[in-house]
Order: structure tokens, then sequence, then C-alpha cells
């Protein structure tokens, strides 16, 4: 289920007249449009608003060709017409912030569902009066009019004391029109696409635009019902969210859970007649010493993952040195984990005698030496391809299954068994690398251990997916 389009088919709605029915009984919007002016020109007698100087002296804006139809006792107008005031404010001259004070609003604390404090600058009481035009008050819409961010808008909550906003805040103060419904309007992809931005550099919404922005006004009292309406159900999908991240959440769980039980030989049950792991070494590592083999089950080993990987670096890059063949190389950025971006490959001259030291082929296990290390991916392509120093080659020395080492190694990373030492950017280097301890089942037990890791991957990447239709 994507509940952000679901979201949105709530605004629409409801900005359609189409979320909750019609009262017969409700003050139609005319009325409250009439009222809305009276109350605007009583603002504007007692001083406390400015005439606009578009505000026509009578008649209502009346529309013939209208964005989309709305219910008969609904009213299409302009956002100018229902607003007492329209406006951005300025950034105090000089940055002139204080340590504590008046709350000083810009784009970066405005989200749509709340106001954000994380890095809020306040400004002095002074300094606010000076800036009195701006003034933010309780039920105001804040709206970002420029940059990334153009478009998102919060309430001011009810119980807000007083702040004030910077050039790229708008105040949208509407009079007589709930503000909850209005913000339910500002967050609909008809404001989205309606919006009439300028600038090639930093866009922005000119408040011309703003105030001309056609406004579907409801009858009051269907305003409340609405946003309770809107309340019900986002309340709802707000649950569905959740489940569905508190489901990812077990996912991933029991994903490093299943490979916990897989590399501690707990995944699959021991076959008494699998060879012995010690057997395989013998024949991978003839002069490998065996030693306890820990807390692993009987008939697996304890082991360097350099006792059974041969590994080196590729070649460091050079633009000095032009002598070789160009090779297409690989480098951190195209290994993830068990898979590789192709987006951009490189070319590098490569000396003859260094080919064989840097050249990957099938089967190779390659992890990333910086960046985020020990990243991880086998290479099971049919042709070659090199490496540049950052990578380590693993190659096995014989019969191993190389994916469950992979499994091994993302098991080490999310423990944080696997990590990186150096001053400034950090590296595992090949000696640490050579020395992380790994265990050695028996060559099936590896293979039946994979088998089994996969097809419980797969179900839980089934459950992932549907999760995100």
């Amino acid at each position: 289920m994507d509940t952000k389009k679901l979201r949105q088919k709530i605004l629409d709605l409801a900005i359609r007249g189409k979320l909750v029915p019609q009262d017969p009984n409700d003050e139609p919007a005319s009325v409250l449009l009439e009222r809305i002016k009276e109350e605007k020109e009583r603002l504007i007698k007692e001083g406390k608003i400015r005439k606009s100087k578009r505000m026509a002296s009578s008649d209502m804006p009346h529309y013939e060709n209208v964005p989309f139809e709305v219910p008969e006792s609904w009213m299409w107008t302009t956002i100018e017409e229902i607003c007492s005031k329209i406006g951005s404010g300025s950034t105090p001259r000089g940055s002139n912030y204080s340590a504590n004070g008046i709350p000083f609003f810009r784009s970066q604390n405005v989200y749509n569902d709340r106001l954000v404090y994380d890095d809020i600058k306040y400004i002095s009481e002074e300094v606010h009066q000076k800036m009195k035009g701006t003034e933010v008050l309780a039920n105001d819409l804040l709206l970002n009019i420029t940059g990334g961010s153009l478009g998102r808008c919060a309430v001011v909550p009810a119980d807000f004391n007083c702040g004030n906003v910077s050039q790229h805040v708008c105040i949208i103060r509407s009079v007589l029109v709930e503000p909850e419904y209005f913000h339910a309007l500002v967050l609909s992809s008809y404001f989205a696409k309606s919006m009439r931005i300028t600038g090639s550099g930093r866009e922005g919404l000119p408040k011309y635009n703003l105030e001309q922005m056609g406004f579907p006004l409801p009858p009051l009292t269907e305003q409340q019902r609405i946003v309770a309406e809107i309340e019900h159900w986002f309340a709802l999908i707000d649950q569905i969210e959740q489940g569905k991240a508190d489901l990812q959440t077990i996912i991933k769980q029991t994903k490093s859970k299943i490979l916990d039980l897989a590399i501690h030989g707990k995944l699959v049950p021991q076959d008494p007649n699998d060879e012995p792991a010690i057997e395989l070494l013998k024949r991978i590592n003839p002069g490998f010493t065996p030693c306890d083999n820990g807390h692993y089950p009987k008939g697996w080993q304890y082991v360097f993952l350099g006792d059974i990987f041969n590994h080196n670096t590729g070649k460091a890059l050079n633009s000095s040195n032009k002598e070789g063949i160009m090779k297409s190389y690989l480098t951190t950025s195209n290994v993830y984990w068990n898979e590789f971006d192709f987006t951009v490959i490189k070319q590098m001259p490569y000396r003859k005698s260094e080919l064989n030291k840097c050249t990957v082929t099938k089967g190779d296990l390659l992890v990333c030496e910086g960046g985020d290390i020990g990243r991880s991916a086998i290479w099971n392509f049919d042709y070659d391809i090199c490496i540049q120093n950052h990578i380590h080659r693993l190659r096995a020395k014989g019969d191993l299954c190389v994916t469950f080492y992979y499994y091994v190694l993302v098991y080490l990373k999310e423990n944080n068994l696997i990590g990186g030492k150096g001053i400034g950017l950090l590296g595992l280097s090949s000696n640490a690398l050579h020395k992380i301890n790994v265990p050695l089942p028996p060559l099936i037990e590896q293979q039946r251990i994979v088998q089994k890791i996969e097809e419980l991957f797969s179900s839980l990447d089934d459950i992932q997916k549907s999760l995100e239709v």
C-alpha cells in the first residue's frame, strides 16, 4: 500500500467536497464569504490590517473557468479574499540573533506536520518590535516560498505565544476559515500544481501569485467535518505506516538472527556423514596447525580468514604511470553488498606483471578496504575485471562455498566485528583482514547453510516487497 498516495487522495477528495457529505442546514459559503469581507473591513477600520489595493469595494470574485467543480453550497474565491495577512519576513540586520528570546522561523523550521525547533534562531524583543509587521500568531499558516523546501507548510499551534519569520517563510492568516482545512488545501496536489513559481536559480512563489490562487471554500461547519475526517483517516494511515516500519524492523532483526544461527552451526542440523572440516583444511592449507574449535559444533574448525583465502589489493591510481594495457577496474564506489554498480567504470594501464594480482575472476570475493569498510560482493560474471588498491580480492585456496563467507562478512559487519584503523581515513589493512576469525564447517554443510539462508531470506524479501507496493 502506497500510504503517501493514499494521503494525497484523501486531501484531493477533501478539497473537492467528496470526503464528507454536505448538510443542507449548513450556512452556505456565499454567506461565509460575506462575513469574511465584513470582518476584514472591520479590521481595516480599526487599523489592524491594511486595505489591499486590489480589494474590491463591493462584488465578490466571480469564476467562469474554475479549476474543478465543487458542491453547490461551496464557493470559489481567492486566497487573498479570505486572508487578513499574506507576507514574508526578513533577516535581522547583521543576522542579529540572540541566545534566547522570540523564536525566529526559517525554512528549515517549517515542515508539513509541525514546526521544528532543532535549529531555531532567536531574536530579542527589541528586534522583534522592529519587525512587528511579520509577527507570527497562533493558528497562522507558515509556508516556505523559496528553495528546495518550497511548498512545505505548517499550522502554528493554538497555544503558541509569538514569533517571527525570515524572508523565505510566508505568513498566511485566514479569516473565519479553519486553519487545518487551509493546511489540507496547501498540502493537496491541486495547490502544488497551481503554484506559479518564478526564478531560474533559487525558485520562489511571488506574493501576488499566491494571493490570486483559487480557493475552494466550503461552509464553515463542513470545513470542521472535513478536518475531523482527514484526522481520522490520517490516524489510521499512521498506524499502517508504523506497522510497516515495525515489520521492516522485525525483518531486519530476523535476517540478523538467521545469520547468527548460521555461522554458529544452529541453522541446519549437522550430518555425521559429512567429511570433517579438518580434512578439508588439510587440503586447503596443509601447514595449518589445528586448535580448539571454540564454541562451534563438532566437525567444524576455527580459522583465520587468511588461512583459507589468498588475498591482496589492486593497483593504486597513479596519473604519472602510463605504461601497460588499458583495463577497466573497480573501485569501492562500484562494490555494494553482493551487487555492483557499473554506472561509472574507469580505466587505467596495467603492466603484465600486475595483471595476475589485480584481476578478478568469477567466484572471487571482493571486500572494501575503505569507505563502508568490509562491504562485500562476489564477482559472478563470466568475464574478468581489474581492481584498484582500495579493494581486497579474496580467492579461495581450495574447495569452499564462497557465498557462505560472504554471509559471514555480512554478519561480522552488522555486529561491528569488522572495523578500520588509521588517522583520518580509516581502512581495513591486509593484515587485519587476514586475522579475522571465521568458522570452517564441512563443505557440504556450508552449502546446506547457504541454501537455507537464501530460502529464508527470499521469503522475508517477498514480505518486504509487499510492504513497499
